[in-house]
């Protein structure tokens, strides 16, 4: 699984520690270029020797009330396309829907705009104004060592022996953020971003041309949500259109599925994957499936949780309508259903308590086990996403759920701080956990002990388990999940 036209990277050398400054800077800090700009009418030839005599690989396009931007990679797309450069307006060949950011933004925020979105520039503005381009080249060299930044790597890569390469400094960036103290929701986005990249870049090398362009590669769970840090399960699926060759899939979603595990994803117990038949369909076969388990036609007993991954699949490749498809589906068969929802609300009450644990995790002696997971971030994820089904919204993040329950009425704001200052405290204990973990030489796990947290642990994650407990509550009373 090659691509020759891919050139090779070269090793890239250690992570460096001004890695952090990415994180703290501000975007008007940063080397940003002066607009160049242009009239939309004018030809790519006249604009292109504008560019030369400036030096620039890109300028700004003015067209009535829109702005866009012309690259030279939009210059080699417009010479192939048949019409001679100086009767092509720049217009016709500039792109108008631009990622920009404020020159107030931390540069880490431009740095995760930049992964999110796949693009080499942002757009800076301040105050409403435009002052400046911001390139990805600029970015790395106010850095100094660029070498951190993997996404380059990812995109330059032509195997998945490189592929392979780029995770494992997914998991270098991860532990030097989160040691320099970088909050847990910025790592989680810039790994979701840096993964989804990966992700992208690695069905590019197993699928062909054809199979990518007839169908829509997702991730779900934690990856969907943008909540994920160290790797864990694959969950993913394939979407297909009707015309998209079925044994082509097959086979490449099977290259795909071995390619994520040698980056260290291992395979998902309950076979939530693209490389199963059952998450290898078109819309259609998907909607039934779907509806099945929403309404307990299905006896399928993880239909619930089947569908509530699926809730929060996310496109990272092809065709996203068909998501779009399937989604509108399930929030089709809502309205009415307060049965079904209670059915799946349920989840989030599923996992008892440990005996006494409110008062047994005051003491550094006690041994007692607890599942960070199931009795910390899971009964906020899951309870957050019923409520966020049932009241009709399609965010996919729990904080963004969370703001939008928030700004719906569906959730008291004291409330909807709480709940996100808990997911992000337990996210962030977990990872500790992991990471201390994995440096024992232990496989990272969800299960801590109190014997192994220190003061200043316990206390906020005895506060926290209380915040959760009394959601658990909320949930009950809501959905009446003592009458299921």
């Amino acid at each position: 699984m090659t691509d020759p036209a891919r050139p090779m990277t070269p090793d890239l050398p250690a992570l460096p520690s001004e890695l952090v400054s990415l994180a703290t800077s501000r975007v008007r800090d940063a080397p940003l270029r002066e607009p160049l700009y242009v009239d939309g009418a004018d030809s790519i030839v006249e604009v292109c020797r504008r560019m030369a005599s400036q030096g620039r690989t890109h300028a700004l396009v003015r067209d009535g009330t829109r702005l866009g931007i012309f690259t030279t990679t939009d210059l080699r797309d417009a010479v192939i396309g048949g019409t001679a450069p100086a009767q092509l307006p720049v217009r016709d060949a500039a792109r108008f829907e631009l990622v920009e950011v404020d020159a107030g933004c931390e540069v880490f925020e431009a740095l995760w705009r930049m992964v999110r979105h796949g693009v080499h520039r942002l757009i800076v503005r301040d105050g409403g104004q435009v002052v400046g381009v911001l390139g990805q080249l600029d970015l790395l060299a106010f850095v100094a060592h660029h070498s951190h930044v993997v996404a380059p790597q990812i995109d330059a890569a032509g195997s998945v022996a490189e592929l392979a390469d780029a995770a494992q400094r997914i998991d270098r960036l991860i532990e030097m953020l989160h040691g320099s103290g970088i909050h847990i929701e910025r790592i989680a986005r810039l790994v979701s971003g840096l993964n989804r990249r990966l992700f992208a870049r690695t069905w590019a090398l197993c699928a062909p041309a054809a199979l990518r362009e007839l169908s829509c590669l997702l991730v779900m769970g934690s990856e969907g949500r943008g909540e994920q840090v160290l790797r864990t399960d694959q969950d993913n699926a394939l979407l297909l259109h009707p015309d998209a060759p079925r044994d082509e899939a097959a086979a490449a979603t099977a290259r795909f599925a071995d390619a994520l595990g040698a980056y260290g994803f291992p395979p998902c117990p309950g076979g939530i994957m693209a490389s199963q038949p059952m998450w290898r369909q078109d819309v259609a076969g998907l909607r039934r499936l779907l509806a099945g388990w929403f309404t307990g036609l299905d006896p399928d007993p993880e239909g619930p949780m089947r569908l509530s991954i699926f809730l929060d699949a996310d496109a990272v490749a092809g065709d996203a309508t068909l998501l779009d498809q399937a989604r509108d589906a399930v929030h089709g068969l809502v309205g009415g259903h307060d049965v079904a929802l209670a059915r799946l609300a349920a989840a989030a009450d599923q996992f008892e308590e440990p005996t006494h644990w409110f008062t047994r995790l005051t003491t550094r002696r006690d041994d007692l086990p607890l599942d960070l997971k199931k009795l910390g971030t899971f009964p906020i994820v899951h309870g957050v996403r019923a409520l966020a089904l049932q009241a009709g919204l399609r965010q996919l993040g729990t904080g963004e759920r969370i703001a939008a329950l928030v700004e719906a009425g569906r959730l008291d704001a004291a409330q909807g701080r709480d709940l996100l200052d808990t997911l992000h405290f337990v996210m962030r204990l977990r990872l500790t956990h992991q990471l201390r973990q994995r440096d024992a030489g232990v496989a990272p796990g969800n299960v801590v002990r109190a014997a192994e947290l220190g003061a200043l642990e316990r206390e906020p994650l005895r506060d926290a388990l209380a915040i959760v407990r009394r959601f658990r509550g909320h949930l009950r009373r809501h959905f009446h999940l003592d009458a299921v």
